[in-house]
C-alpha cells in the first residue's frame, strides 16, 4: 500500500527530473506542480473517511487529477459521488464496481457495459480500481472514457492507492480519538473515592468553626468534581488545567495543614497552549498521595511551566517519600491499564495519552529513588495539528 507521504514523494521526485529535463520547459514543471496542487485539495475531503459529503467535494479533484469524462467514487453498497458528462452512465457505478468490490482487483469494462451507443457520448470504457482500508476492500474509483490505455489504467490505480492512503489515515485518527476517549473515561473513573471523602471530611471539620472557609471548600470540591467529569472534547487549556489543579490542591491542603506545601512558576505566555485534559491534576495528585504516604516531614509540590521555543516545558515535582524506579517503570509500560494502585496508574494513562497526541518525544520523563522525592516532566507543542482547546463550560 502506497502511503499518501509516499506519493507526494514520487510526485516531487518527478518535478524535480522534469527540472533538470530542460527540453521539457516549464510548461511540464507546471503540470507536475498543479497535480500536486489538486492532490492536496483533495486531501483533507478524504481525511474524513470514505464518506458521501467527503466523497462529493473531492471527486472533481479526483477526475482533473485523471483528465477523464467522468469519475465515481462508492462504498460497497452506494455510488457516493459523481462528477463529469458521462449519460449518466456514472450513476450506476456501483453496478460497475462489482467485481472490483467482490475480487479486490482492477477492472476493465468495455463498450457493451458501460456505453449507452449514443453519438455524442463520451463514454465507451470504464477501469474500477479499489479502494482498501488495511486489507479490507471499502469502496472503488470508476473512471469513464473514451477509450483505454496501460497509461490510464495505472493512473487510475495510484490514484486509488493514494485515496486508499488518506481512508487509513482516517481510521487510525478515529482509532486514537476512540483510545483517547476510553482512557480518559478510565482516568475519571480513577478519581480516588478516598479523595471525595476525605474532601467532604475536611469541609464538615470546618462547618462548625470556620463556615466561612467550609463555604468555600464545598464551592472548590463542586468545581473540582464538575471540571473532572466534564462532557466534552479531549483538550483544554493549560490555564484550565492548573486553575483545576489548584482546587484539588486547596481540598488537600484543607486536610493536611501545613504538612502540604505549593509552589507555583508559570510563564503567563504558555497558559493559552492546548493540552490533553486532565494531564496535570493526575501528576500532582500523585505527588500529594505517594510524597506524603509514609513521610512525617512538610512536603512541598512544586508546578512549574515554562517557555522552552516552540514547545512548553511542564514539571511537577516533590520533596516527598519518592519511589522505586521499577514501580514507575511499571507504571508507565502500563499505559493507561489500571492495576488499583491508584496514583501512579495516572501516570501511565497521561504519559500514553500524550505520546498518542504529540508523539513518543513528547511522553513523561520521570526521576525518582527512595527518600529522595520525584519528578515528572513533559514538553507540550505550543501548535500541533489537530489539537484545540475546548471551553470547559463550568461557567467560572
Amino acid at each position: 500500500m502506497l502511503s499518501a507521504a509516499f506519493v507526494v514523494l514520487v510526485l516531487v521526485g518527478i518535478g524535480y527530473a522534469l527540472y533538470r529535463r530542460r527540453d521539457l520547459g516549464t510548461s511540464a514543471r507546471r503540470a507536475t506542480f498543479d497535480t500536486l496542487h489538486t492532490a492536496s485539495l483533495a486531501a483533507p475531503s478524504l481525511r474524513q473517511g470514505l464518506t458521501e459529503q467527503g466523497a462529493q467535494r473531492a471527486v472533481k479533484h479526483l477526475r482533473a487529477l485523471l483528465g477523464t469524462a467522468a469519475v465515481a467514487l462508492t462504498d460497497r453498497s452506494r455510488t457516493l459521488a459523481i462528477d463529469g458528462v458521462s449519460h449518466n452512465h456514472a450513476a450506476e457505478a456501483i453496478g460497475h464496481a462489482k467485481r472490483v468490490l467482490e475480487r479486490g482487483a482492477t477492472t476493465i469494462l468495455g463498450a457493451r457495459e458501460v456505453s449507452c451507443g449514443a453519438p455524442d457520448c463520451p463514454v465507451r470504457v470504464a477501469v474500477a480500481a479499489p479502494v482498501v482500508d488495511g486489507e479490507a476492500v471499502v469502496g472503488a474509483l470508476v473512471a469513464y472514457g473514451r477509450d483505454t490505455s496501460a497509461m490510464l489504467v495505472r493512473a487510475v490505480e495510484e490514484v486509488a492507492r493514494w485515496i486508499s492512503g488518506q481512508v487509513e489515515l482516517a481510521s487510525a485518527d478515529a482509532q486514537r480519538t476512540q483510545l483517547m476517549a476510553a482512557e480518559l473515561r478510565a482516568l475519571r473513573a480513577q478519581i480516588s473515592p478516598h479523595f471525595i471523602y476525605n474532601s467532604l471530611t475536611a469541609v464538615a471539620s470546618f462547618t462548625r468553626t470556620d463556615p466561612d472557609r467550609a463555604r468555600q471548600l464545598l464551592l472548590e470540591f463542586a468545581d473540582f468534581t464538575r471540571y473532572a467529569l466534564r462532557r466534552g472534547g479531549e483538550f483544554t487549556t493549560l490555564a484550565e488545567e492548573l486553575r483545576n489543579t489548584e482546587r484539588y490542591l486547596v481540598l488537600e491542603q484543607a486536610r493536611f495543614g501545613d504538612r502540604l506545601r505549593v509552589s507555583l512558576r508559570v510563564a503567563p505566555e504558555v497558559l493559552p497552549i492546548a493540552l490533553p485534559f486532565l494531564a496535570i491534576q493526575p501528576l500532582v495528585e500523585n505527588a500529594v498521595r505517594h510524597g506524603l504516604e509514609g513521610h512525617a516531614e512538610a512536603v512541598t509540590v512544586s508546578i512549574s511551566a515554562s517557555d522552552e521555543g516552540s514547545d512548553a516545558l511542564l514539571v511537577v515535582e516533590d520533596d516527598g517519600a519518592g519511589a522505586s524506579p521499577d514501580v514507575i517503570r511499571a507504571a508507565l509500560e502500563r499505559g493507561g491499564v489500571a492495576d488499583g494502585t491508584g496514583g501512579s496508574v495516572g501516570l501511565g494513562n497521561v504519559d500514553a495519552r500524550l505520546r498518542q497526541v504529540f508523539g513518543d518525544s513528547y511522553g513523561l520523563v520521570v526521576e525518582t529513588a527512595p527518600t529522595a522525592g520525584t519528578k515528572v516532566s513533559f514538553r507540550v507543542p505550543k501548535f500541533a495539528a489537530g489539537v484545540r482547546a475546548e471551553p470547559s463550560g463550568d461557567g467560572r
